[in-house]
């Protein structure tokens, strides 16, 4: 039986339904940027940033950080469990990734709401 990113009695279902989630709302993230472009084809400061602090997209763009993050940790503990044989050195490597995400996480947060 595989064991899981976000629990570790359960199968890998529901990482990779999370996996998928986390994707379609990263694609959403990325149209709705793409089409902000093409709808302002002379782009300033300010129109940007009345976009960015509008609290829709606020919260839209907080999402999509938890999303990016959600997925880069099981994607990175799916290679770790993978490759990585010494459990020291996983168990170590994974800690490391999850600090590292927390803090952008936060960063973002920090960047999103100022």
């Amino acid at each position: 039986m595989v064991t899981s990113a976000t629990n570790f009695s359960r199968s890998g279902l529901r990482d990779w339904i999370i996996q998928r989630i986390s994707a379609v709302v990263l694609a959403l993230y990325l149209f709705t940027i793409l089409i902000f472009f093409a709808a302002n084809s002379g782009l300033d400061f300010q129109s940007w940033r009345n976009f960015f602090y509008n609290p829709f997209m606020q919260i839209f763009s907080f999402l999509a950080l938890l999303s990016l993050a959600a997925h880069a940790w099981i994607g990175v503990w799916t290679i770790f469990t993978d490759y990585v044989k010494s459990k020291g050195l996983r168990l170590f490597l994974e800690a490391v990734m999850a600090l590292a995400l927390l803090a952008y996480v936060a960063w973002g947060f920090s960047i999103i709401w100022p």
